[in-house]
């Protein structure tokens, strides 16, 4: 009976599959770990990808060659943006590589500088001395230029007249400028006028009006002045000045009347008209000294005649009467002396000339430009707006008379208003639109669109951290359960045989239960009796398998009867 149960327990049993047994367990188990292992790390390469930003844009083929080139030989990765327009590399390397590059003279920009006067060589012509130096100076131009951020390119023509001696022969240089905007930029009337101003004072004797500004569109971005409208319109630093006086009145007067009647019940608009005329006035003005003052005498003259005066004139009138007195001679005999002329004595004469100062006043006025001429201003209040605790009932009311002359005055004061100067004011009490509705609560935060860049931040962790998760208790975990419990179970074995020889330490039986015999009759020692443990379990194993499976049996028991 003992080697029937022996070639019983020694029958091989049918194959199982692969996956069945413990190695094709432990392959699979493997196999699972290997694919949660490479899921990690492909999703922390995802994680831990460099955010590339532009390196250089808009750059021409021959820079860009070099600036790949360049980028190959430091060992930077780049790549490429759609329609390969710019250069892309990792965004903590782009300021330094940028320094790196330019000290390389990278990129060109396909425009020549001064540089190229460095390379000059021995016999070349005064001709081609002035054009080596016109292409400098455009280059340098079409350079300072570029540096704008709407400019994406630019290029500069300079017709530049040869000198004469003579001034009639004279010409004025001009300048052209093609200008190549980035996408979906332009250029501001501000910002044209400095590009002109830019390479009009570059250029000797280059005026302003000699400068044109096109961009790449073909439209004329630098308007000249008409001959009849010249002084007469305004440029931007003038309607900038404008603006910004207008703000300022705005600003001062909101800032007054918000305290009253609270912050969003108050609007204010203003119009200045502002004098950028420069006036010289010289005056001259006399006027009569008037009585109480003293009269201040500038020159007093005097002339006075006294003495005996010669008769009147006698005798035929003619040439023959006006002749001069004889010569006077002594009379050789004594007789009676000649008779002395007539004379007759007159009154004294007096005159007296005074010459007293005028009341002149001389003054000289200066005018600056830039004075407001006339101010206008435009203030609406909203009704005051008063909620019951209670009920939460709305109400709206006017101002009172009171308050809107208050308000009247303030706005006077905070604009600085001038009755002579011809300043109007107007204050307006009127219901705002929605002032009658309750209070809205700002918009929730995760309809905000300054959370958005946060949001996609916290979104990304979280599917990391829920990929993770799916594939530690959906995949992981299944597959080292068995490697668990196997554990489990080698560690529960000595435990287990140490409680079973604590039940079998007593006495050792056999399958009727009585106490095991070896083969000479004897009990069995204790250092034997696993061996009879052993042949219990086959004995079992082999009547379990009779009863699940019983064509074994009879196959086995078919195998004895033919041989014997």
């Amino acid at each position: 009976m003992a080697a029937t149960a022996d070639e019983l327990l020694d029958t091989p049993a049918a194959p199982q599959p692969f996956l069945k047994t413990p190695m094709g367990r432990n392959v699979l188990i493997g196999g699972g770990v290997a694919a949660v292992l490479a899921v990690v790390v492909a999703i922390w390469m995802w994680s831990s990808t460099p955010e590339y930003r532009v390196l250089y844009a808009n750059y021409s083929d021959k820079d860009g060659g070099a600036l790949t080139a360049a980028l190959d030989q430091m060992g930077v990765k780049y790549k490429f943006s759609e329609g390969g327009t710019a250069i892309l590399v990792p965004a903590e390397q782009v300021p330094d590589l940028r320094l790196k590059l330019a000290s390389q003279g990278l990129p060109k920009g396909g425009n020549v500088g001064f540089e190229l006067m460095e390379n000059q060589k021995l016999g070349v012509s005064q001709f081609l001395e002035q054009v080596n130096y016109q292409r400098s100076l455009e280059g340098e131009l079409a350079r300072s230029i570029q540096s704008l951020g709407s400019v994406a390119g630019a290029r500069v023509h300079l017709a530049l007249p040869k000198p004469s001696v003579f001034v009639r022969d004279q010409q004025k240089p001009t300048a052209s400028v093609l200008l190549n905007l980035q996408s979906g930029r332009a250029l501001d009337p501000g910002q044209v006028s400095a590009i002109v101003h830019l390479v009009a004072s570059s250029v000797p004797e280059l005026t302003i009006g000699n400068v044109t500004v096109v961009d790449q569109n073909g439209n004329l971005l630098s308007e000249q002045p008409k001959a009849n409208a010249l002084g007469k319109q305004l440029d931007a630093t003038q309607l900038k000045y404008v603006e910004q006086v207008q703000q300022n009145i705005i600003k001062q007067v909101e800032s007054l009347i918000t305290p009253i009647v609270g912050k969003g019940n108050v609007r204010a608009e203003a119009t200045a008209e502002i004098d950028f005329a420069q006036v010289d006035t010289a005056a001259e003005m006399y006027k009569p000294n008037s009585p109480p003052e003293p009269q201040a005498i500038r020159s007093q003259q005097t002339s006075e005649q006294t003495g005996a005066t010669t008769g009147p004139a006698n005798g035929i009138p003619g040439a023959l009467s006006n002749q001069p007195p004889g010569v006077a001679t002594a009379p050789l005999e004594g007789g009676a002396p000649a008779a002395a002329p007539q004379t007759t004595t007159g009154p004294a004469s007096k005159n007296a000339t005074t010459n007293y100062e005028l009341d002149k006043t001389i003054r000289y006025e200066q005018r600056p430009m830039g004075g407001i001429k006339r101010l206008t201003v435009g203030v609406v209040v909203n009704y005051r707006r008063s909620v019951d605790p209670n009920t939460g009932k709305i109400t709206v009311k006017p101002l009172a008379a009171v308050e809107v002359a208050q308000i009247n005055e303030l706005v006077k004061q905070a604009m600085g208003y001038s009755q002579a100067r011809g300043d109007t004011m107007n204050v307006a009490n009127a219901p705002f639109d929605g002032v009658d509705r309750p209070d809205e609560n700002g918009p929730d935060w995760y309809k905000d669109p300054a959370n958005l860049p946060l949001a996609m931040e916290v979104g990304k962790y979280l599917l990391i951290a829920a990929v993770l998760a799916f594939l530690y208790f959906r995949i992981l975990r299944p597959l080292l359960r068995p490697v668990v419990r196997k554990f489990d179970e080698a560690t529960a074995e000595p435990e287990e045989e140490k409680k079973e020889e604590e039940e079998d330490e007593d006495a050792i039986v056999d399958l009727e239960g009585k106490p095991a015999l070896g083969p000479d009759g004897q009990p069995l020692e204790e250092e034997e009796a696993p061996r009879e443990r052993s042949y219990r379990a086959n004995l079992a194993m082999a009547k379990e398998m009779a009863k699940n499976d019983p064509r074994i049996v009879a196959n086995v028991i078919k195998a004895w009867v033919g041989s014997e």
